[in-house]
């Protein structure tokens, strides 16, 4: 599998980030569920990210809150998964990811996604949306 940046979107600080995930295999994958992301600074350190399944409360998107679904993704074939955060920045450390360390699934080996830009502000809290077909 080959996770990447798939695109990004950003009005008014809500800000969302979209995981492509590629079959490089030869075989059909099965996936049912959430990646797996860390958040990671400039020296390639983990940052103080609090990463919900769905929203975390930052905000209200069906599609991030969706239940996981069964998918078989074939040789070729890709799937996505979108990021949600809100950029606000009061007292405390403001938080910037510009990498971030993704398993498709929890237990399986992760890589690494660079470049990012997560500016996540003191809010440390990072919502992560089912993989669903692209």
């Amino acid at each position: 599998m080959r996770i990447t940046v798939g695109g990004s979107d950003a009005a008014m600080g809500l800000r969302a980030l979209t995981l492509e995930m590629t079959n490089c295999g030869a075989a059909p994958y099965e996936v049912n569920g959430r990646p797996v992301v860390l958040v990671l600074n400039a020296e390639d350190q983990p940052e103080p990210v609090a990463v919900f399944q769905g929203t975390g409360g930052i905000t209200t998107d069906p599609e991030v809150d969706a239940a996981p679904q069964p998918l078989t993704l074939a040789p070729g074939e890709k799937a996505h998964a979108t990021l949600v955060w809100r950029l606000l920045v009061q007292d405390g450390r403001s938080v910037t990811g510009t990498s971030l360390r993704v398993a498709p699934l929890p237990g399986e080996p992760d890589q690494l996604v660079s470049p990012v830009h997560l500016d996540v502000g003191t809010t440390g809290k990072l919502g992560v949306g089912p993989w669903s077909k692209a």
